[in-house]
Formats: C-alpha cells, sequence, structure tokens
C-alpha cells in the first residue's frame, strides 16, 4: 500500500513562497509519475503541476505557469512544489497524487490516471 504525505502548507502574504514536500512509502517511487492538484472550496479538484519518473519532463497548469516549480527527489522518495509569487486565488487544499502505471509520460494532467492520493495540506493566501 502507497502512502502519501503531504507538509508545508500554512498562511502566507499574497507575493510570498511557500514550498510543498510529499513524502510517498514504497520502493517503487522512481517508476511512477507524480502530480499535484488542488481545490478551493466550493470548486472542482484542478490539476497544478507534474512530472515524469525521471524528473525531467513537467507540466504545469497555465494559471501557475512561471510562478510554480515542480521537482522529485527519487532518492528521497519525496516530490517538491515550490510556490512563488503568491496569489489569493492559490488559497487552496493542495494534493500530491502518484500514476497508476509505471514510466508514464503523457496525460498527466488528468486526475483519473493517478491511483493513489495524499491527505492534502492547506495552502491560505492572504491578500
Amino acid at each position: 500500500q502507497v502512502q502519501l504525505v503531504e507538509s508545508g502548507g500554512g498562511l502566507e502574504q499574497a507575493g510570498g513562497s511557500m514550498r510543498l514536500s510529499c513524502a510517498a512509502s514504497g520502493r517503487t517511487f522512481s517508476v511512477f509519475a507524480m502530480g499535484w492538484f488542488r481545490q478551493a472550496p466550493g470548486k472542482e479538484r484542478q490539476f497544478v503541476a507534474a512530472i515524469n519518473n525521471r524528473g525531467d519532463v513537467t507540466y504545469y497548469a497555465d494559471s501557475v505557469k512561471g510562478r510554480f516549480t515542480i521537482s522529485r527527489d527519487n532518492t528521497k522518495n519525496t516530490v517538491y512544489l515550490q510556490m512563488n509569487g503568491l496569489k489569493f486565488e492559490d488559497t487552496a487544499v493542495y494534493y500530491c497524487a502518484r500514476d497508476s502505471m509505471p514510466r508514464r509520460w503523457t496525460g498527466l494532467g488528468k486526475a483519473e490516471v493517478y491511483g493513489y492520493w495524499g491527505q492534502g495540506t492547506q495552502v491560505t493566501v492572504s491578500s
């Protein structure tokens, strides 16, 4: 059973920065793509960013492109989301997720390709 545990959320002012981490259990972390999604109150879960298993291909939602950076450290079974230039509209619960198929490089913006999800971490940006 794979467990994903997010950390690093909290309260930040608009324009500030925050880094989220997601630690994964298991020995196969390095063969699966990882993604970050977010869900604001009253809204559907939204794709934020994804990274392939090797860490050399990344995808971003248009709303975060140029401000957020996804990365991973396969030696630590951890994926990160560096968030700079935070905006009020970035306020949401952020979830990390692990792909259900190994070594997939496409379609990573769709929630349905992910088989495991973390419990989420709250990010609140004050305007």
